[in-house]
């Protein structure tokens, strides 16, 4: 059986709010299994593991409702989009980079 952790043990073994974990379960993207005998919440292996793929979606820049659709979607179709985001990425890396020049540029002008 797999060990159950509490509400705070996730948070910190994530490195996620225990107000994002109440919003995944608000939006039914996770549930908890239980609670203990002094009231905290549990989670499971199962629920840890996809919290974290909650939270690595997030930062890949997906929104709660696209995530909704992607977190049981089958493999092919996970694939898919993660391959349309990393292009989406990309693009947004050139652009943040393209950036970082012209400030660079603009602070060496202003050092003159």
């Amino acid at each position: 059986m797999s060990e159950l952790k509490t509400l705070q043990e996730i948070c910190n073994e994530l490195g996620v709010t225990r107000r994002a974990v109440q919003g995944y379960e608000k939006a039914n993207l996770v549930s908890r299994v239980g609670k203990n005998k002094y009231g905290y919440l549990l989670f499971g292996e199962a629920e840890r593991d996809r919290i974290r793929r909650i939270k690595l979606y997030q930062q890949f820049g997906f929104k709660i409702k696209e995530i909704k659709n992607l977190i049981d979607a089958p493999d092919c179709i996970v694939k898919e989009t993660l391959e349309r985001q990393v292009l989406i990425l990309k693009k947004e890396q050139e652009e943040l980079n393209t950036l970082i020049e012209i400030a660079k540029e603009l602070i060496a002008e202003l050092g003159k």
